[in-house]
Parts: C-alpha cells; structure tokens; sequence
C-alpha cells in the first residue's frame, strides 16, 4: 500500500499523541492502515424511524426523531441525572444522563429537531432511554452516514478516554475523508472481474458505513476472499518452490530391515490406514523431492509403528533417522516402544537428552559420526551444534507445535542437503486450519484405530455423585486397574471456583488410604527427577492413582490405567479434554473417561462435555473447537511457523471460502509459478508487503 497509509495514527484528525498511545496500547493500532482495518464486531439498523406511540420495552434498540422540550436535573449525589423530556408529536419519552451532565445540557437546545438512538426502558408508567446518542438531523456534511450503524471493540481504558465505539466510528469516518480516492487496489483486474468482487475502496467503505445490507454482505465477502486468497496463495508458492528447488535423497529400495521386521516383528496386521499413509510416504520418499509431510492421527492409532518403519526403509537406504519429541519423558517412551518392536533385529538405536550424561554422549557422538548409530530418538538436545549425523536421511518430529520454528530449523541445518521430513501430531486439526496453518505440508491421516481397541465410554457427573464415583473407581482398582485423576490447578485460587490437586490429593488420600491403596502426586512445580520417580511408580504399576495436572496430557503410555478421571472439566478446551482422554483406552480392557462438574455451566462449556460423551473422534471433536473457540485459541497456531493474524475471515465458519481460494491460487501458480507475468505483478508485490523477512521455513514443516 502507498506510504500515506503507514502514517503514525497521532497524525490523523482527532487523535493526537495522547489518543495515539491508547490506541496503540489497547488495540494495536500504529497506523492509518492499522485502523483501516479495524473491522466492526456488528452492525445496527438504523435504516427504521419509530413513533414513540409505537414503543415496547421488549425492543432491543429504537431510533427516533423529535424535539426536546424541557430538561431538569433530578437527584443527588450518585443518583444525580439530567433528564430530557423528548417528543414527536406522537407520544414523549425520558432522555436520561448520569455523566457529563452540564456539557450535555449545555450542547443540546429545545425545539430543534434530533434523531435519538438507543434501547428503550420503562418505568413507572414512562418511556426512557438512558444515555442515549444523539445528533442533528441536519447533519454535518462531513459525517459520512450508514442505515447499517458499526460497533467496533474497545476497552474499558479506551471508554475512560471517550474513545467508545462512536468515537472510534468517528475517527474512521475522518481517514476515510483523507483516503478518499487515495487506496489502492491489491487484487489484478482480471480477478475482480471474474470473481464479481467489488473494489478495494468501495468493501472498505461499505464495511465501516455500509449503505445496505446486500452491500454489506459484498464488502465483506470482498476482503475475506483477498485475506485468504493471499495466505494460500503465499503457504503454495513456497511449497512449489521447496518442491522445485529442494531434492530429496532416493530411498529406492526396500531392503533386509523392513523385510525382517514385517515378517517376524511385525506385532499385529497393519490397518487399512497405516497401509495407506505407508504407500503415501514410500511414494515421497522415492520420488527425488524431499518429503514434507504431516501425519495426523488419534491418541493410539499407531502413528509410531509407522515412523519406524519410515525409518527402516532410510536404514535399507544406508542412512540414519531420527526422532525429535519435546519431552525426556516422551523421549524415553518412544525409546522404549523402539526397542520393543526392534527385539532382537541387528539395528543400534541411541537415546540423546538433557540428563544423558557426558561419557554416554561422547560415545553417542563418535557412534552418530562414523555411521554405527542407526537411530537416534531425543529432545531438543538433538539440535545441539555438537550433534553431527554422518549422513541424516529421515527425521521424525513429534508434536510439532511444541517446538520453536528456529529450533527445527537447527535440526535440518545437519545436512548439506535436507532430510526427509514427518512431522507426526496426536492432535487432530481441523481440514481448514490444516489447509492454512500446514498448507504448506502434505498431510496423510490415520483414520482407524488397531484391532482389539474397544471406544472409550465417558460420562458427565455432578460433584454431588463423588462418593460414587469412587467407589467405581475401586471396583476398578479390584481388577487391577490404574486411574488418573487430572485437576485444572496445584493450589486453592481466590480467583476461580475450582477443584485444586492439593486439596484433590488429601480427600483422594482418605477415600483410598494405605496400605490397601497406593497414590502418587505429579504437577509442573515439582523438580524433573521427582517427577520421573512418581512416573515411574505408576508406569511399573506400584501406584493404583495419579493424581495429577495436565503434565501428563502428552507422553504417558500406561495400557493398565484405565480410567481418566477430570475435576472441573469446564475448566479445559476441548483439545485439551480429548488429549487427557487419550491416556486410557491403551490396553485391551474396557476404560473410561469421567467429566466431574459442579452444577454451575456456561452454554460453551455445555457444548464441549455434550460433544465429549458423545464421540471419540478426534476431528469431529477439533471441527466443533474450531467453531466454538476460533483459530486463533487453537493449541499450536502461534508457534506453526505461519501464524497469521486474521482481521476478518474466520477458519471455523469460512471453510468453503478457503478451498475456493486455494484452487484459485493454485491454479495461477499452475500457469505461473514464479508470478513474472505481467497481470500477475500486483499478486508478487502483494506477495512481498505481506511476506514476514526472514528464514523460508517452508522446508522444515
């Protein structure tokens, strides 16, 4: 956009410096642009003029037009107000003030005609309207007028400063005047005539001052398609570069490891699934082009069964693989799963973590140079400058959104030219945010999970029914079965009304005391080597309950434990919920998951434990979040790599739009993947402005 537009917003009529750090501080506005596209949250009608003989206390807001006749300031102290007696020959109605009383009653005058605005009361017999707006019906020339009035967010410091959403109106109202004429378009001609969009100019006027519902409706259709189109159309240009300019390692052949591992190892028949996301990442991983693909799959699927054999197929290659998690405690689990499958196949699998000591890492390191060290699984450790690969062909990133962007970057630095990448995620992402977030990535989902595997049954009890709650739990306890017990804070909070794992552990520790039952503790305060110890306990099954805090949503593989019991469930996204359930259900027996609530629930909070007994599918569970929370409240978007701030398209309710403009952006890249054609110009420019300056990601997932 024209420099005008990065004009510091203290120089627009009035705001001023004082004006301009609160805009800054409270809503992010620095610039005209910035405010440009403060978009409205909604809009009023204003179009409908009511008689006062027409008034109902029921209606939400009315506008009418009349003169004022008297005004009398009425009691004392803080119930001091100055009332309006208002008429329009039709019937009269009360104006009240409370604030600002002498400016208000200087400003008005008796027998001019005004047009009042705002929600009708009543009370003792009359009509009123407290703090209503209101102005002239002659207008100022200046003020650009709208049948459909905008409400724009403000705070309560803003309020403090009159800066309400009137007055933010206001000040749009007065760049617009400035910009009149000025703003140029950002989309080619030819789109805008093949995709019936309005200009530029007339979407951002008729978005603050809509004249007409229809052109409400195009205006924001309008910027919609240009915020999206340009995200997809950024997310595809750098995948078809990666894909252009990066080769892959071939692994052509299946060799000895994936051969001895299918016909002796393999512990059960694969999934329809898992067959099919193997075929999908052979066909990558031969392809000459470095594979950048994302795996989806629920809690349990067997996304780690195929990473290994991802692995293997690198191995018969003659390279080295890794495994990249964010937690020791999820380290040393893949670790553990590694070996149980690798059992007695000639494969040197190393583990590289923080608490790995120095005279193990010496070996490590000579071992990984010289080629002997065939796998290696660990933390963030892995991107250490002293870890060198002898040749890295394949690496396994676990929950990616656990890790900085800069920090995968470190880790496919090892190699002159890049590995093959998979990123794998328990965490289901909705199509939409898959579309936009990893639109860069190849995505494959397992969809099934393996034979044996019985759904998880969950249910929502009261607080009221605790006392049979646990006694369910030691029936369980009386089959041999482990239990979680997961609360939402470690101390009592003022602050918020619920359940605290202190408080929890004490009456948990009466309910079930000693020696007949045995309970461990793990929560975020607690030092690492306290917190393995108690893990510990629990994994090798020498506690019956772990009473704990969302440390271990990731990462604990228990197949005994089988039931997850969650206190203040309102407390928890959906996500979150559905990631703690998937702690159980990991053995063959029946498990459970039990949502604890007081009776007092919000709607929302309603929604996400009605969809939660409802289904165990992870992606139904992701798409109902998405719509109930936003992306921009999604576990993982700030640290993808691609966080975007969006001003007016909404992933949860703009999923058609987005595919829309996918196939569009991927077919002007089609024709023109470098965008050098003339009428393609404005779309690189756009690409340029909009494009954050620094490290092409794109390669690294």
């Amino acid at each position: 956009m024209p420099d005008y537009l990065n004009q510091e917003i203290k120089f627009l009529s009035g705001v001023g410096p004082k004006r301009a750090e609160l805009l800054k501080k409270e809503l992010g506005i620095y610039t005209f642009e910035d405010l440009l596209y403060y978009f409205p949250f909604k809009y009023i009608d204003r179009s409908k003029f009511y008689k006062i003989s027409e008034l109902n206390p029921n209606f939400p807001y009315i506008q009418i037009k009349g003169k004022i006749s008297g005004f009398e300031m009425m009691g004392g102290g803080n119930k001091k107000r100055l009332v309006a007696f208002f008429s329009d020959g039709t019937g009269s109605i009360e104006l009240i003030w409370f604030k600002g009383l002498s400016y208000i009653q200087k400003s008005l005058m008796q027998n001019t005609e005004y047009i009042v605005f705002g929600k009708p009361g009543y009370f003792n017999g009359k009509y009123n309207i407290i703090h209503p707006e209101v102005e002239t019906s002659l207008k100022n020339q200046n003020t650009i007028s709208a049948k459909l009035q905008a409400h724009y967010n403000t705070t309560e410091k803003l309020k403090k400063s009159f800066l309400h959403s009137k007055a933010i109106s206001k000040l749009i109202n007065n760049l617009l005047i400035v910009l009149k004429g000025k703003i140029q378009e950002t989309l080619p001609a030819y789109m805008i005539r093949e995709y019936k969009l309005l200009s530029l100019d007339e979407a951002l006027f008729n978005i603050h001052f809509p004249q007409n519902n229809d052109l409400l409706r195009k205006a924001t259709y309008r910027l919609k398609f240009e915020e999206l189109f340009y995200i997809q159309l950024n997310i595809l240009q750098k995948r078809t570069i990666r894909i252009h300019k990066w080769n892959g390692y071939v692994f052509s052949k299946v060799g000895k490891y994936l051969n001895q591992f299918y016909d002796e190892n393999l512990p059960f028949k694969l999934t329809g699934a898992q067959k099919r996301v193997l075929k999908e990442i052979r066909k990558d991983i031969g392809s000459g082009k470095q594979m950048n693909r994302l795996l989806q799959g629920d809690v349990g699927s067997g996304k780690t069964l195929v990473a290994l054999m991802s692995m293997l197929i690198a191995l018969d290659n003659g390279f080295q693989a890794c495994i990249m998690a964010p937690t020791e405690i999820l380290a040393n689990q893949h670790l553990e799963t590694v070996n149980d499958f690798l059992e007695r196949m000639p494969i040197n699998v190393g583990l590289l973590t923080g608490s790995t000591k120095n005279s193990v890492r010496k070996e490590l390191h000579e071992n990984l140079q010289n080629g002997e060290l065939q796998i290696l699984i660990g933390t963030h450790a892995l991107i250490e400058d002293t870890v060198q690969f002898k040749n890295l062909g394949l690496v396994i990133i676990d929950e990616q959104h656990r890790f900085g962007v800069a920090q995968r970057a470190k880790l496919w630095k090892k190699n002159e030219q890049p590995p093959h990448i998979l990123v794998m995620t328990a965490t289901p992402i909705p199509r939409t945010l898959a579309m936009t977030i990893y639109g860069d990535l190849d995505v494959s989902v397992i969809d099934e999970l393996p034979p044996g595997r019985k759904p998880i049954q969950t249910i929502h009890l009261y607080d009221s029914k605790r006392l049979r709650m646990f006694g369910f739990l030691k029936e369980q306890i009386e089959k041999g079965r482990q239990i979680y017990i997961v609360y939402p804070l470690i101390k009592e909070s003022e602050k918020m009304d619920y359940k605290d794992l202190e408080d929890g552990y004490e009456s948990i520790s009466r309910a079930f005391p000693p020696p007949k039952y045995s309970v461990s503790v793990v929560h975020g305060q607690m030092k690492a080597e306290e917190k393995d110890a108690a893990m510990e306990l629990f994994v090798k099954g020498k506690t019956h309950i772990m009473v704990a805090t969302t440390v271990i949503e990731v990462g604990v593989n228990v197949p005994n434990a089988s039931v997850m019991v969650i206190e203040s469930t309102e407390r928890f996204g959906l996500s979150q919920l559905h990631q703690l359930r998937g702690r159980v259900g990991r053995g063959a027996s029946q498990s459970y998951c039990v949502l604890m609530t007081g009776f007092k629930l919000s709607n929302e909070a309603r929604k996400r434990i009605d969809i939660m007994t409802k289904t165990n599918d992870g992606f139904e569970i992701a798409e109902t979040d998405l719509k109930l929370r936003g992306h921009g409240d999604i576990e993982g978007t700030q640290q993808s790599g691609l966080a975007f701030d969006l001003k007016i398209a909404n992933l949860g309710r703009d999923g058609q739009l987005i595919q829309y403009v996918r196939d569009i952006a991927d077919g002007i890249l089609d024709n023109d993947s470098d965008l050098k054609k003339t009428e393609n110009q404005m779309l690189a420019n756009q690409l340029k402005k909009i494009s954050k300056k620094k490290v092409d990601f794109s390669v690294i997932s």
